[in-house]
């Protein structure tokens, strides 16, 4: 059986590929498909997202990464796959996944999704919240592979703050203000 794992992956972090390898683990073949969105201006390119999907998931001998654009069940029916696959991470992923997979549903009838509950490690995280944290210079080490947090700190011009770490002035303590009281 056949599963597509379609997201924009801008970047792909750890809690995307923890769901790959549990996807391989179910379906016979697992295809990561990038979507090509007018409407968002990523951090990487298309190309460079597919570069690092395939070093990030070259360990895993039943991933295929490629990418498209238009309807994510056309693009299932192309790669005759059955399964899209979709995380969750809390209760308002599911609304949102729910009525996806609905409206999917009533475009292609062949076509189920299935979900998978995020591991509890990885339950906070985002591409969006990655970008945010190395925007402002916040270490992003434990959250993509080392490859995507090397690409990331060279889009935003920072160096790993595990190698740099941020040095901060100590602030002299404030002098005692408290004035006696003459009795």
């Amino acid at each position: 059986m056949i599963a597509i794992y379609p997201g924009s992956f801008d970047p792909i972090t750890l809690g995307h590929l923890d769901l790959i390898g549990r996807g391989c683990r179910l379906f016979e073949r697992v295809i990561v498909a990038v979507l090509r969105n007018p409407n968002k201006t990523p951090l990487f390119s298309v190309q460079q997202r597919l570069e690092q999907i395939r070093l990030s998931t070259q360990h895993l001998p039943n991933v295929e990464v490629d990418s498209f654009d238009g309807l994510t069940v056309n693009y299932a029916q192309i790669q005759k796959a059955q399964v899209l696959l979709r995380g969750l991470r809390a209760v308002s992923d599911f609304e949102v996944e729910l009525q996806m997979a609905h409206t999917n549903k009533t475009l292609s009838t062949q076509i189920e999704t299935v979900f998978l509950a995020t591991s509890n490690e990885y339950s906070f995280l985002s591409s969006s919240v990655v970008r945010e944290i190395a925007r402002f210079g916040g270490s992003i080490d434990h959250l993509v592979p080392p490859h995507i947090a090397l690409d990331i700190y060279q889009c935003y011009n920072h160096n790993s703050p595990m190698l740099n770490p941020i040095s901060t002035e100590a602030t002299p303590p404030l002098k005692n203000m408290s004035v006696e009281r003459e009795a």
